[in-house]
């Protein structure tokens, strides 16, 4: 039987630790905290979906099929190059994603567009430790480094943050920050990049989500082979099903998930899976109708998927 028709490959799994339960394809975990700012779906150019704070300062980019899945930046001004930017490739959880979207939401929410006066645009700290702090917290350690880093790095042993100079003199105008996750490799590393000048109660956000010890739910098959045996599954119990019922095939699942997916979209755009949904719809119904005027409207919805070229490991 091919590992492909295994209906176990479908079955819902509880992950530990989550920094190691990779992408599970979609971003809506990550933008759930921002899913009531301004959505752009752009159908030109590698970003697929651009959220932004009302006044755009703030800008939060998904790119669907690209090795950097996430860029987010913020600035002074809408028009303004941005002070800080903040990247997560295509293997990051989702919901690490949104430590950082919800502290960004937090301080834009008490923050005078007229001011200038938000924390997301705070001067960095001056101490490592105010960005590393619920790592501490958790019990990851700092190890030996070399002059200008700080590297910490989880119990297993599976994960770390560095904070990196690059600048002989050390000090915080030139400083980076990497977390990462999982053993290296293109498929199986999860990675997020601060530049210098990110505010270090965003990077803390972040970390804290890194250090929760609180599984997160994946299919089975999204679990990279080479990434099982460092993570515990624990499968996600079954609704009791009725007497002579079956269990559904993983084409039954398929089928069910376009059916909701296109039944929510045709309701309203109240969510963010909702909203790239209709964005596929359009854009297949603009394509087929470019094709042939007299074909029929496409029925089915595709949302973007977070795959993409084979690139080489940072």
């Amino acid at each position: 039987m091919s590992p492909f028709s295994d209906p176990s490959r479908y079955e819902e799994v509880l992950v530990s630790p989550l920094y190691l339960a990779g992408s599970n394809g979609a971003g809506d975990a990550g933008f759930a905290p921002v899913a009531h700012w301004p959505h752009r779906y752009l159908d030109d150019g590698p970003c697929q979906l651009l959220v932004t704070s009302p006044d755009q300062r703030i800008r939060i980019g998904w790119f669907g099929d690209d090795f950097e899945l996430w860029r987010i930046t913020a600035a002074e001004e809408a028009v303004a190059p941005p002070r800080w930017t903040a990247t997560f490739n295509h293997v990051t959880p989702a919901e690490i994603v949104a430590g950082l979207t919800t502290a960004l939401a937090q301080d834009y929410a008490a923050s005078d567009p007229y001011e200038n006066d938000g924390r997301f645009l705070a001067d960095p700290s001056v101490y490592w430790t105010d960005s590393f702090q619920p790592l501490l917290d958790a019990g990851w350690r700092r190890e030996p480094a070399m002059h200008g880093t700080v590297n910490v790095r989880s119990p297993d042993g599976q994960a770390g943050a560095l904070l990196r100079s690059r600048h002989p003199r050390w000090n915080n105008e030139n400083e980076t920050v990497t977390f990462w996750a999982g053993p290296r490799g293109w498929g199986t590393r999860a990675e997020a990049v601060f530049s210098s000048r990110t505010p270090a109660h965003l990077i803390a956000a972040t970390a804290a989500v890194m250090a929760e010890s609180v599984p997160v739910i994946r299919e089975r098959h999204m679990i990279h082979r080479e990434v099982e045996h460092l993570v515990t599954l624990t499968p996600v119990a079954p609704a009791t099903a009725p007497r002579g019922s079956r269990a559904p095939t993983p084409l039954d699942v398929r089928r069910t998930a376009v059916t909701e997916a296109v039944r929510r979209a045709a309701r309203a755009p109240n969510t963010p899976a909702d909203l790239r949904v209709m964005a596929a719809r359009s854009r297949t119904t603009s394509s087929a109708q470019k094709r042939s005027p007299t074909l029929a409207p496409a029925a089915t919805a595709r949302a973007p998927v977070a795959s993409s070229a084979r690139r080489p490991s940072r």
